[in-house]
């Protein structure tokens, strides 16, 4: 297979393999990933009520390419403002939820002018806020998918995904060019740089559409297994917590701490990389895809307990 033919998903395993034999501060404990492996079910779980968009194929493409766009923030979460109950991430995807609810989903020419303050009205944050500079983002990142879905698919956001022809990589590259979906990293010595590829948000968007639309029409992909997992700070955490990532002392009194990552530095790439490895290591013991197994630990990640210790954070438009 030459460069040339291997694919987005043959590049993000390949990276984070290699990333994962070198890494300094994250290790995986193959004793505990086998006790987890045996935790594992072979189907995802369903969808939470906030994530299951309404309407016809375009109005439920338009919501799960709205959301995905904005779903990342996890470094402002401690001073976002939250719905009672809920989690950041929950939070946020409710509240878009009921806003589509109300007024329907957005339109391309909608998402190319929205700004901070509409931002802040629709996720519920005070503005001016703590929270303005991802706010800033958000509005950056609907322009960034309202530009694409003008200028190249007549403002359908049903007419991009079908612009895959059913192959999740190519729809994984397409998002992946928006600017702040572009989620690539940096990793070694200088003159010794490894690409790290991830494209969390991109691949699950690819995700989220299979379960939305029950793996028929606009969710049908015929590399739908190939997805890795979605590489952010919760995923690793509940992996961590069930004994599988081991983080040097160092970097785990950080974390303690509550200090932000650096974007790209070795200790938050090393975290997410040796995540999606541990998931590929569990999807081989178990039969089960990384994306299932991935929406499996993202959602026991919920429980009280685990998110009672801290996890990292880094404030980035990835996750």
């Amino acid at each position: 297979m030459t460069d040339d033919d291997r694919t987005e998903f043959d590049r993000i395993r390949t990276a984070c393999a290699t990333v994962a034999g070198r890494a300094g501060h994250v290790t995986i404990d193959l004793d505990a990933l086998d006790r987890l492996a045996g935790t594992i079910a072979p189907e995802e779980p369903p969808l939470l009520p906030e994530e299951r968009p309404a309407g016809d194929e375009e109005a439920m493409a338009m919501e799960v390419l709205a959301w995905n766009a904005v779903n990342f923030g996890s470094g402002w979460f401690p001073v976002l403002r939250k719905r009672e109950g809920l989690s950041g991430a929950r939070s946020l995807a409710e509240s878009l939820a009921d806003h589509v609810a109300e007024h329907g989903p957005p339109t391309a020419e909608w998402l190319c002018g929205v700004d901070v303050a509409t931002c802040a009205a629709i996720f519920g944050q005070p503005h001016p806020g703590p929270v303005d500079d991802l706010l800033e983002l958000f509005a950056r990142a609907w322009h960034d998918l309202g530009a694409l879905l003008a200028e190249h698919h007549g403002g359908s956001a049903a007419a991009l995904v079908r612009s895959a022809e059913g192959s999740a990589d190519r729809l994984v590259t397409t998002l992946g060019s928006m600017p702040l979906a572009a989620d690539v990293a940096r990793y070694g010595e200088e003159g010794d740089e490894l690409e790290v590829p991830f494209y969390k948000r991109a691949q699950i968007t690819v995700s989220h559409l299979v379960r939305a639309f029950g793996g028929e029409g606009l969710g049908r992909f015929e590399d739908a297994d190939r997805l890795t997992a979605f590489a952010d700070n919760l995923v690793p955490h509940v992996l961590r917590m069930a004994g599988v990532l081991v983080y040097d002392d160092d970097l785990a009194g950080r974390i303690e701490r509550g200090e932000l990552l650096e974007p790209g530095s070795a200790e938050e790439v090393e975290i997410r990389a040796c995540a999606v490895h541990a998931v590929e290591l569990l999807a081989h013991r178990t039969g089960a895809t990384p994306a299932a197994i991935d929406h499996q630990l993202w959602q026991r990640g919920q429980d009280p307990a685990i998110k009672a210790v801290p996890r990292h954070r880094c404030r980035c438009s990835w996750y």
